[in-house]
Parts: C-alpha cells; structure tokens; sequence
C-alpha cells in the first residue's frame, strides 16, 4: 500500500517498494476546477497547463540537467518526460516522467520534482491535484503527495529523489511558489538540496 505522503516526510523507496527498484516514475495529475454555476448547472473551467519537471543535481548541488516539457529526455538518457499535458483532461497521471535509477550517474545526488503553472492561473483554478512514484516494472504506486492545497501559488516543489548510504530515498518537500517554469523556482530549491 502506497505511503500517503505529508510536507516534509521522509521515506526509503525500496522499504516501501519491499525491495530493489530499478525504474520508477513520478506521476503529476490534475483536474481544473470549475467556477459559478447555480447547484453545479452552468459551472465553467478555463484550460490550466501544469507541467512537471525535474531538474538533476550534482555532489555539489549544481543543477547537471533538466528534463521538462522543451527537453523530454536527460542527456544521459536515465530521465525520460513522457510528454506535455495543457489540459489537465483524462483521468489518472497528467504528465510522467520515467526514471532508470540504474542509469542515473554516479555524479547525480538529487532530483528535484516541481510543478508549475505554464499558463500562470494559480492553484485556485486546479483540483485533485497529486503527484505520486510508482514502480515502472510493476505498477506499484510506493508514494502519493496531494497538491490541492489551493492558493495563489503558481508552482510547487513536490518532491526529492535523493541518494543516501547507497540508497534512494524520497523527500516530499511541498513549497509553495511562483513562475512558469522550473528555472523561476531555483532559488527556493537550493535550501532543500
């Protein structure tokens, strides 16, 4: 069963997986929320584009690569975008982005997992938003992290994939923000590193 995340809670991947794990993917979803209408009648939504992003850092907490909705694969080829959502329609994951933890390099330490508002609505205008891991292999949803606290936020830092002692962990950070991209969030992702 999944660990129900909350703000800066802590957890080892492969205690939680019940053993090694090779690949995971971190999921991003959202719904828009809808507005006015008279006993849910009439209610409208406006499309919001939320992307996710993760940005990999280095021994040193330089940021090594990107991977985001204008590069859909790391350099080294252990991070792969599966593809941008403007909608927030469908049900389940929005946006994934694959990881090969096999593969990622020896000098990569973190990486860190935003979200934002491309289109910049805030995230009064999003509902059901989550972010969770899974195993990629088995489909085994290892963690979920619920974005819907609503405010005038336009971004998130959601999450930390950090090595430890030769071990993943995950680190669900949760800090509100603002911009468009992962780049305007720089600043507030330096302290978590």
């Amino acid at each position: 069963m999944a660990v129900n995340l909350q703000k800066g809670q802590k957890i080892s991947l492969e205690k939680e997986a019940g053993g090694a794990l090779s690949r995971v993917t971190m999921g991003l979803g959202w719904d828009v929320a809808k507005s006015g209408g008279f006993f849910g009648f009439g209610a409208k939504s406006q499309a919001v584009d939320l992307d996710a992003s993760v940005v990999m850092f280095d021994e040193s907490n330089r940021p090594v690569d990107v991977v985001w909705f204008r590069q859909l694969k790391s350099r080294d080829g252990s991070v792969t975008h599966t593809g941008d959502n403007r909608t927030g329609a469908g049900d389940g994951d929005d946006e994934q982005i694959v990881v090969d933890l096999r593969t990622v390099p020896a000098n990569v330490r973190s990486l860190v997992f935003t979200v934002n508002s491309f289109t910049g609505q805030n995230f009064s205008t999003v509902q059901n938003a989550f972010c969770r891991l899974f195993d990629t292999g088995s489909g085994k949803e290892i963690a979920r992290y619920d974005l819907s606290v609503q405010g005038s936020h336009t971004a998130q830092i959601m999450a930390k994939l950090y090595r430890h002692n030769g071990e993943w962990k995950m680190h669900a950070i949760g800090e509100n923000g603002t911009g468009r991209t992962f780049d305007d969030l720089m600043p507030l992702i330096v302290p978590h590193l």
